[in-house]
């Protein structure tokens, strides 16, 4: 009997012990599977997100065009594919774009048509402004070729640029980059067809390669002076202190519409760290556009979102006010090459 109690004791305590051990990986595997969704850019430094209050979800796009986007931008992922354009491939885009901008859009599109892209006039919902969709025809298949689209607005004279190079891999970037495009009239919105990540080596990341149609597409808009911004985002816990980063690379020519800037979104009650005025993380100095830009003498914003405002819709329609406030300023044909 003594004997069996003691076995009977030796199994209750091993299955406690096993139980325990069960719950553990549990717990463990369930924190492992919470992620806040960073992307790379967001990781950057080594830095892990911080746990956090959950913000309230970024709501429904507010109109055809948004939605249109993020449409787009959502089976994006490392592994969905990108062919590397070739010399012609990113030259036909860049004067593809430049026809539009001259007016010229049937020359446009037969340019385009050489290179299997479309031309398309998209009337958004939301503003009730009529844009031109510079798109792949051969986005549906299986491993498009991700070299993104253009939008260009056909109600206004066109002054100015919003940029998108890393979409879904900086969370929701794409949706900030068409709020910001439709905040103000007369802008371009240029964004990249795949994830950063999605190429051999870097080659999908157009923020940091030359030979892309993203990069192209940009140099053409420099060329002609207008100013941009480009929109990247950051973990929270990369800069724990400051919601905005703003930069303007390693030209100058963007400082005056930065202040501008950076004064809208302290307006709006975010901390942002300004780059030409104290040292900042994730500066963008190595951005190629930026440094196009540079070389043009044309204002460029290298402006990174932490992953709040992001995230939070209530925080993101602020920041995109702010922004506004900037992009009214050149829509007005104010701050141009060489000016700021």
């Amino acid at each position: 009997m003594t004997v069996h109690r003691k076995t009977k004791t030796i199994a209750i305590a091993s299955a406690i012990v096993l139980l325990g051990a069960l719950i553990a990986s549990a717990l463990t595997l369930a924190g492992g599977r919470s992620g806040s969704g960073m992307s790379r850019d967001d990781q950057a430094d080594g830095q892990r997100p911080r746990p956090s209050a959950t913000p309230s979800p970024s709501g429904p796009p507010r109109g055809a065009l948004e939605r249109r986007i993020a449409e787009f931008a959502a089976p994006f992922h490392a592994g969905s594919g990108y062919r590397e354009p070739s010399p012609t491939d990113r030259r036909a885009m860049a004067e593809s774009v430049g026809l539009v901008l001259d007016g010229k859009r049937e020359e446009a599109g037969q340019r385009l048509s050489g290179v299997g892209y479309q031309l398309r006039t998209v009337v958004d919902t939301e503003t009730g402004r009529t844009y031109a969709e510079l798109s792949d025809r051969s986005e549906s298949v299986p491993a498009p070729r991700g070299w993104g689209r253009v939008y260009i607005d056909l109600s206004s004279p066109v002054r100015w640029s919003v940029q998108a190079p890393h979409p879904v891999a900086d969370a929701r970037t794409e949706r900030l980059g068409a709020r910001v495009l439709l905040g103000s009239p007369g802008g371009v919105l240029v964004i990249a067809g795949a994830h950063r990540d999605a190429g051999r080596g870097n080659s999908a990341d157009v923020a940091h390669r030359r030979d892309t149609v993203f990069a192209a597409v940009c140099d053409e808009l420099a060329e002609r002076g207008l100013p941009g911004i480009q929109v990247h985002g950051f973990a929270d816990d990369s800069d724990p202190d400051h919601d905005v980063i703003a930069s303007t690379g390693t030209g100058t020519a963007g400082r005056a519409g930065g202040k501008v800037l950076a004064n809208a979104l302290r307006g709006q009650g975010f901390q942002v760290c300004q780059a030409w005025a104290r040292s900042c993380r994730l500066e963008g100095t190595e951005n190629v556009e930026g440094r196009k830009a540079a070389a043009e003498n044309v204002p460029f914003l290298h402006v990174e979102f932490s992953n709040t405002v992001r995230t939070d819709d209530a925080r993101t329609r602020r920041a995109v006010t702010a922004v506004d406030t900037l992009t009214a300023r050149w829509a007005a044909g104010q701050e141009t090459a060489g000016r700021d």
